[in-house]
């Protein structure tokens, strides 16, 4: 039987870290203002920065990257009735709650994601259904990708295949949005800048509150016009707060301090994966870790599934996720230790 420990390596989600003393010290000192009149300092200062990352004209700070998501959307696909085409993998498809349909009345078309996160630009087109076409179906407006890929593994998608996705947005007069809830670890992982990854979308979405470790928010980049746009949406769905600078400040100390220790998350990764692929009765697709995300198959026992082995490895102090019957996802993050990943994979061993 396994024993119990009190050592906890929380591996559940890079969402999961705990703002740094550095992070604190600035939410402390933060100088605010308020945000919905336009006037928090701290807030335009992550604002004007991350706009910068990216190559875009304006950003804004949102409370998640649901919102972030949502708003873009509906910015996009301005009418009620239209279409946005995205994987059938995508987290804006699959955990947010069906908001593109639910409060904006757009309509989601989906198409395949490869393993490899990407969706084949052949059937994106095929998906396209243009104003003057068969009146039965919906217009489509939009085209959203995801950088990088969680459901998929973490896996990157290429400035190239963005740049041809870009390309066809454009011969279709659609929008291109990209939810980069982790475009850092895309940059990192590719070696090429943010705003080169983006540069053919017209929006994108970017959480600080996972890979780079802020407490809390994102924040949606995109032309003038679209954020003007976009600052209306917030305020409707109750995303409009006051002295926002609070989180913004940690936000930037994430910016200044984590985006270069996610190189050191991605190489723990790349070394608990090929670990746990060592022993004999786990799998993991080592090629597909790129970044900091890694999905385990274990046995396909009908008394002792995925969930059983989260509780027997939280027995260990070990929390993970199951993500499948016989599959565990794992996320590494910038609080996770060499010595972490040494007990986690002792743990595994000691289980299969």
């Amino acid at each position: 039987m396994l024993t119990s420990t009190r050592r906890t390596v929380d591996l559940r989600s890079d969402t999961v870290t705990k703002p740094t003393e550095s992070m604190r010290s600035a939410m402390a000192n933060a100088e605010v203002d308020d945000d919905v009149l336009g006037n928090d300092p701290t807030a335009v200062r992550l604002e004007k920065e991350v706009a910068e990352i990216a190559g875009k004209e304006a950003a804004m700070f949102v409370p998640s990257g649901t919102m972030g998501n949502l708003i873009s959307v509906l910015v996009h696909c301005d009418e009620r009735g239209s279409e946005v085409i995205l994987g059938d993998d995508s987290h804006i498809h699959i955990y947010e709650n069906g908001g593109v349909s639910s409060l904006g009345g757009v309509h989601p078309r989906t198409v395949k994601n490869e393993e490899d996160g990407t969706m084949e630009i052949s059937s994106i087109e095929a998906a396209v259904r243009i104003p003057k076409g068969d009146l039965h179906h919906p217009v489509t407006k939009l085209i959203c990708l995801e950088n990088t890929q969680a459901n998929c593994g973490g896996r990157c998608l290429p400035v190239e295949y963005i740049d041809k996705v870009g390309e066809l947005a454009k011969k279709h007069d659609l929008k291109l949005h990209i939810d980069g809830a982790r475009i850092f670890n895309a940059s990192v992982a590719l070696g090429v800048p943010v705003k080169r990854i983006v540069q053919a979308a017209d929006s994108v979405s970017i959480c600080l509150s996972k890979g780079i470790g802020a407490p809390v928010g994102s924040v949606i980049v995109g032309s003038k016009s679209f954020i003007t746009k976009a600052r209306w949406l917030r305020k409707t769905l109750g995303g409009g707060m006051r002295q926002i600078g609070v989180l913004c400040a940690a936000a930037l100390v994430a910016l200044h301090e984590n985006v270069a220790k996610l190189d050191d998350d991605h190489k723990k990764a790349k070394i608990l994966a090929e670990g746990l692929n060592r022993i004999e009765r786990v799998r993991v697709n080592v090629t597909a870790v790129e970044t900091n995300i890694i999905y385990i198959d274990i046995p396909e026992d009908p008394k002792f599934g995925a969930e059983d082995a989260c509780k027997s490895l939280e027995a260990l102090g070990v929390l993970v996720i199951p993500q499948a019957k016989f599959r565990i996802r794992i996320v590494l993050h910038h609080q996770i230790s060499d010595s972490d990943v040494e007990y986690v994979l002792s743990c595994f061993e000691k289980m299969f």
